[in-house]
């Protein structure tokens, strides 16, 4: 089923060739899309790297050698490899589409299965890895997760993520590799894995198809993992009364707690696999299961790959994990099976390590743990309520580009998508910065607000905004950038913006008129009005326009707001007396004043002395009124 929820990838043309059409699921280190090959015209399966992790070159290196190990075994039972490539940070698989289900899915439905069809699916299988075996290759992570079941009726072993050089198979420290209930021993106590690691899943995978459930069960993995290193797996026909005693052989010796017993690899297995099959009657073949039942949910495995490790806790919160089997009472084992004696010191030690706990000490409490919910491609709001909703917090968070991930959406999640957490523990989200390099856009003729908005989508600032006058942008709106559209910027840096002021207006003079008057010159000319609330003093009359913020001939935008002053009429100020002064002293003692001179000479070759004036001395007259001064010589 398609699960696409607002995937970036979602119809990219990627790598020039194919169209993501949808999203089919998402793991711990990939997400497996449906896609179209538009080359050759054919529906495939991308399996793209999670891009936080493409810089990681042992990652990468991984993955790659998925597509070549897959694609040397060239098995009709392996979900075969086309083509690897990389398309920016987009690391990609293109595989094998197969329409249909997986046997999880079936087992979920349906519950146990009768002995035929389980053989049915079991041998394919087996056909499948031991095609891998003699290739020189471990699966490492085989579970029902990982067995897809076509519409067709083919079965074919998928993710081989895992897989390793039977040579190399050597350690696992820091984590231990596959899901916990498909686990060897030998991979829990040591973190080993050869072929007989693969044919142990196997046999797990068996008992599973024929009981409905797995054979070993707990609260937590420790307990689940404890069992697999000190209890046999039991006889499907205890839990399946009826199930022919070949059944329980074949899954007694594929799961033998000594890998020496066990077949040696998964052909080996499909010989035992065969020889089983041919010593049942059709009866004991199609033997309905008795109680069988759809698995619930809970019992689903997780679909990582990787146990990851678990931070300890003071020693305080420890609780022992459960103790081993009294000596009296040793579990049932196989015929000639080896024991090597555990105490509990050495079984704590062991399964601690197989956790990638170190020294430290790990406690599961039951009902305490839930998974971190998918929040990847989220706003930072969305991701914090949809954690929130699982009992989650917000621990720190952090910020990272990404050129896959749009800017302020999630991009990384630790503890990732999946993985078990405390239930009331904390989640760090790493946000987007979006690309690591950024182009300034095309902002002409957007308006100022919206321009911002638009750097801020695009990881820019608004850097600092001057106005211009422009007859072809709207008042507003933006005119241009510094630096121009296209340029390349590192996110976050500031880019300046010229806004326009639209076209200019002329300003008339409107001193000296009365307010009404002023008023509706400057609206008529597209201008605003205000009218200060002081008044003044000024030669205009009283109640006229005093004086305008803006003059005569100056530019304004259209919608700029011109201050008037109002005028309450000229200041009344004493005249001075300068009779008998000379011309010079009396006009420069009257202007002092605030007044005006005019000078009038009658033979003023005779003499240079004010004989009189127009307003007498000691009186007062309006501030920057006019005297005149008479000179009449002697």
């Amino acid at each position: 089923m398609d699960t696409t929820l607002q995937d970036p990838l979602v119809g990219r043309l990627l790598d020039g060739r194919y169209r993501v059409e949808a999203r089919i699921a998402v793991g711990g280190m990939a997400t497996v899309y449906r896609a179209v090959d538009t080359r050759l015209d054919r529906e495939l399966a991308l399996k793209v790297m999670h891009p936080d992790l493409a810089t990681d070159a042992a990652f990468v290196e991984r993955f790659m050698r998925e597509a070549k190990s897959v694609a040397r075994l060239a098995h009709p039972n392996v979900v075969g490899v086309f083509d690897q490539g990389a398309d920016g940070a987009y690391v990609y698989l293109a595989m094998e589409y197969v329409a249909g289900c997986t046997l999880r899915d079936v087992l979920r439905e349906r519950g146990a299965l009768r002995p035929r069809a389980a053989l049915d699916i079991l041998e394919p299988v087996l056909a499948a890895l031991g095609a891998a075996h003699r290739a020189g290759f471990v699966h490492r992570d085989m579970k029902p997760e990982n067995v897809l079941i076509g519409d067709d009726g083919r079965v074919k072993v998928a993710d081989f993520g895992l897989v390793r050089a039977v040579g190399s198979a050597t350690d696992t420290t820091g984590a231990v590799l596959g899901t916990v209930s498909y686990l060897a021993p030998e991979q829990i106590e040591h973190g080993t894995a050869d072929t007989r690691a693969d044919v142990y899943a196997c046999g797990v995978v068996l008992y599973e198809m024929l009981t409905g459930a797995k054979p070993h069960s707990g609260d937590t993995p420790a307990q689940v993992l404890y069992r697999h290193l000190h209890t046999d797996v039991p006889a499907p026909s205890a839990a399946a009364p009826g199930l022919a005693p070949q059944l329980d052989g074949l899954v007694a010796s594929a799961t033998a707690r000594d890998p020496g017993l066990r077949p040696d690899d998964a052909v080996a297995l499909l010989a035992q696999a065969r020889e089983a099959r041919a010593g049942l009657a059709d009866e004991q073949l199609d033997l309905e299961p008795p109680g069988a039942r759809p698995q619930e949910a809970g019992d689903e495995e997780d679909p990582t790959s990787v146990i990851p490790r678990l931070r300890p806790l003071p020693v305080e919160h420890t609780s022992l994990l459960p103790p081993p089997a009294p000596s009296s009472a040793p579990p049932s084992a196989p015929p000639g099976a080896r024991r090597r004696p555990r105490g509990p010191l050495l079984i704590v030690a062991a399964v601690l390590l197989a956790l990638g706990i170190g020294g430290g000490v790990w406690y599961i409490n039951s009902g305490q743990f839930t998974r971190v919910p998918a929040v990847l491609g989220q706003s930072e709001s969305q991701a914090t309520k949809r954690l929130a909703d699982e009992g989650l917090a917000v621990g720190t968070t952090r910020r990272a580009f990404s050129d896959v991930y749009e800017r302020g959406t999630v991009m990384a999640v630790d503890p990732a998508p999946g993985e078990r957490i405390r239930g009331n523990g904390t989640v760090t989200l790493t946000l987007s910065r979006g690309p690591r390099i950024v182009k300034v856009p095309n902002l002409k003729g957007t308006p100022l607000a919206e321009a911002k908005k638009r750097l801020a989508d695009e990881g820019l600032a608004a850097g600092v905004v001057t106005y211009a006058f422009s007859g072809s942008v709207a008042q507003g709106a933006v005119i241009g950038s510094d630096p121009e559209p296209g340029t390349e910027r590192n996110p976050d840096s500031a880019v300046a913006l010229v806004v326009s002021k639209g076209a200019p207006v002329d300003v008339p003079d409107v001193t000296g008129e009365t307010v009404a008057d002023a008023t509706a010159a400057l609206q008529d000319a597209g201008l605003k009005v205000t009218v200060a609330p002081e008044r003044i003093n000024s030669p205009e009359d009283a109640g006229s326009v005093a004086a305008q913020s803006l003059a005569e001939g100056s530019r304004a935008a259209r919608g700029d707001a011109i201050t008037l002053t109002v005028s309450k009429g000229p200041r009344m100020v004493e005249v001075p007396d300068v009779v008998g002064m000379p011309t010079n002293e009396a006009k420069a003692e009257l202007e002092d004043a605030g007044f005006a001179v005019k000078v009038e000479k009658t033979f003023p070759f005779l003499g240079d002395t004010v004989s009189d004036q127009s307003v007498d001395g000691g009186s007062t007259a309006a501030e920057g009124s006019t005297v005149t001064l008479t000179i009449k010589g002697l």
